[in-house]
């Protein structure tokens, strides 16, 4: 029989990732309302890797999104990941350690920034997205899963952002549903180099049920205008969350020249 812990950390990965279906944010898994220009592509890809005192957990996610129309984009995410963990035998009650590898679940998402922006200066964004169950076995919920997220970014000066997300997770099967939401800043350090920085949470809509909560920070570079490089690392605040968290990877922009471009 699995460890509980294993089944609370499968759960954290896969709210949090739903939830970011456009992987607009990287390093984060807050994201910003701010979604494809039309006729642009954005493509992301990295590592991800968890650890806890059970577990092991290594992400290659990779996230399609295009500007379908102005303030509206679609986009897609999945990829590979390993997992080493330990489980309890149901007969002996001795540890077994496990090792699985494959494809994980496939998300599609869309942004809608119905706001562009407020009294206050905030741009407001919604993100609704679906997680199908596409995971070899063992590596995901084996649950087609939904998600809405409401998203408000606002500048502060020229240099600084922040940005808020709340969000509810309609979980398949058994498993009962979540609320997750959290606060990212960034900051332009230089032209090229940007700081940023995440606190995010969520709690199962189940009596006595904790809140699990985390933190990252990191760096985005870019070393061109249409390429980002990004790194970051962070722990658990609270909860059964993972004992540390770290990611790389890079953003690719592209697209088709808008019309009456030279």
């Amino acid at each position: 029989m699995k460890n509980a812990s294993v089944f609370r950390l499968a759960a954290v990965a896969g709210v949090v990732a739903m939830a970011s279906i456009a992987l607009a944010g990287r390093p984060l898994a807050i994201d910003d309302a701010d979604p494809v220009d039309p006729r642009q592509f954005e493509i992301e890809a990295g590592t991800a890797y968890e650890q806890s005192s059970d577990c092991k957990h290594w992400d290659f996610p990779f996230g399609l999104t295009y500007g379908l129309f102005p303030r509206i984009e679609m986009g897609v995410g999945f990829g590979g990941q390993f997992e080493k963990r330990t489980e309890l035998l149901a007969e002996s009650g001795a540890e077994e350690c496990v090792r699985e590898h494959g494809v994980g679940d496939l998300g599609v998402g869309a942004k809608w920034q119905f706001i562009p922006s407020c009294p206050l200066g905030a741009r407001h964004a919604l993100v609704p997205s679906v997680k199908f169950p596409t995971a070899d076995d063992g590596l995901g919920s084996g649950e087609t899963d939904y998600d809405l997220t409401w998203i408000a970014s606002r500048s502060i000066g020229e240099k600084a952002g922040v940005h808020v997300n709340v969000g509810y997770s309609w979980i398949g099967g058994p498993d009962d549903d979540v609320l997750h939401y959290g606060v990212a800043l960034d900051y332009q350090i230089v032209d090229s180099v940007q700081w940023v920085g995440e606190v995010f949470a969520e709690r199962e809509l189940a009596d006595g049920a904790d809140t699990v909560a985390q933190y990252n920070t990191g760096f985005r570079w870019s070393p061109v205008e249409s390429l980002t490089l990004d790194i970051a690392g962070g722990s658990k605040i609270c909860g059964d969350a993972p004992d540390f968290t770290g990611t790389v990877g890079l953003t690719w922009a592209f697209g088709f020249k808008n019309n009456g471009s030279k």
